[in-house]
């Protein structure tokens, strides 16, 4: 599913127990990280659950997942 935050897309698909992060670049999906959805808030995690891409929890959890990201160098 695609979530906008802010002014860019990113893309976050549960896979095999991990919750996949990408960020979308022209037709591609750059994989940023895979990520222990355990580690998400149970407001994050219910609004994956649900579809729910504008909710304003799983958005804040993806800030949060992109500066790591950035933090790390990626």
């Amino acid at each position: 599913m695609s979530v906008r935050v802010d002014a860019e897309e990113y893309v976050v698909r549960p896979e095999d127990g991990v919750l996949k992060v990408g960020r979308r670049v022209g037709g591609d999906v750059a994989w940023l990280d895979d990520v222990d959805p355990g580690t998400l808030t149970e407001a994050a995690r219910a609004a994956l659950d649900r579809g729910d891409t504008g909710d304003e929890a799983l958005r804040t959890a993806l800030r949060g997942l992109v500066q790591a990201e950035v933090e790390r160098g990626g």
